[in-house]
């Protein structure tokens, strides 16, 4: 019955840098994207417990989604948010799980341009 109970994980603001875009220029130089992730996992046993082995070790997750992250090479924002969102719905203890992704300067005249998705496990 995990994530039923709207207990969750927040990661906010985590600043990384990639090769992202279609340009040819985007495809040679690293741009900053943010990130922000919200993990739906049950925290009851962990709040009872206050052992780390009974929750989300969101150290662990957000180090591979840096990792993800940073060797990438995506074309699109949606394509990184999904390879995102299907390594964070890899660890047992997330149930569902949303990603944003936001590039800024991507737009001339906004601050930052992003994309934003919910998934699932199946």
């Amino acid at each position: 019955m995990s994530g039923t109970n709207g207990d969750r994980i927040d990661i906010r603001d985590l600043h990384l840098r990639t090769l992202i875009g279609i340009e040819d220029w985007e495809r040679k130089n690293r741009q900053d994207v943010m990130l922000q992730l919200t993990l739906w996992t049950d925290l009851t046993r962990a709040g009872r417990s206050d052992r780390i082995e009974d929750t989300v070790n969101y150290k662990t997750l957000a180090k591979r989604v840096i990792a993800l992250t940073e060797a990438s090479s995506f074309q699109l924002v949606e394509a990184l948010a999904q390879r995102v969102a299907d390594l964070c719905l890899d660890d047992p203890g997330v149930e569902r799980v949303r990603v944003q992704v936001d590039k800024p300067g991507a737009l001339r005249f906004a601050r930052t341009v992003g994309v934003t998705i919910e998934r699932c496990r199946s």
